[in-house]
């Protein structure tokens, strides 16, 4: 079995969307200064780094991110790749032959290089979903879809996206690192912590493939 992670690593050098509060790492007790232990402080969004969206994240009124179905976030999922394309629309999805049992959902884009390329600034040029192509997930029944940068839609065109998505009940992960998984279908692990009430929350995800 091998275990690959797809999180990014959180510090106070990862690049958060703009607007969104930095990363805050602090030490705030040391042994080596006489302290019973050491003790940390972290102070930051809860869309940092690999995070789930919950509904409540676009739509007023809608689910927190407690009260997210594990299993939609836990099981067989499959990795789709897209190479050439600027933007995730329709025909892109289209063009994918995708599986048709999929409801678990990882794209893999050029993005994925973001992360070791320029790994302290954020990009706006990352590749995204359109709405036609939210549009085209939630009509197949896919209830998990997760994409390798900050955001599942285009940058300076967030809502129709995420609203599209979040109404229908598909569970958003942002922020993964696909770089190095080959496409195909893996098991899925990923937890966001139980922040109750919050529109989102930073996760750990992982993904298994039997070897």
């Amino acid at each position: 079995m091998r275990v690959l992670d797809i999180s990014v690593p959180i510090s106070p050098e990862l690049p958060v969307w703009p607007g969104d509060p930095p990363v805050e790492l602090v030490r705030i007790a040391n042994i080596a200064e006489g302290a019973n232990a050491n003790v940390s402080r972290l102070a930051c969004g809860v869309h940092v780094g690999t995070h789930v969206d919950a509904p409540v994240h676009f739509v007023e009124g809608a689910a927190s991110i407690e009260s997210l179905p594990l299993d939609r976030l836990i099981g067989r999922a499959y990795v789709v790749e897209f190479s050439e394309v600027d933007v995730i629309d329709d025909k892109a999805f289209d063009s994918a032959d995708l599986p048709a049992e999929v409801h678990r959902l990882l794209i893999k884009t050029q993005n994925s290089a973001f992360w070791s390329e320029s790994p302290n600034s954020f990009r706006e040029d990352f590749i995204a979903i359109d709405a036609r192509g939210a549009q085209w997930l939630t009509d197949r029944g896919v209830q998990t879809v997760g994409v390798d940068y900050l955001s599942v839609a285009p940058f300076g065109d967030s809502r129709p996206t995420h609203t599209i998505l979040l109404q229908a009940g598909v569970v958003i992960i942002e922020g993964l690192n696909l770089a190095g998984v080959d496409p195909g279908w893996y098991s899925l692990y990923c937890l966001p912590l139980k922040l109750v009430g919050s529109d989102g929350a930073p996760a750990r995800a992982v993904l298994l493939k039997e070897e």
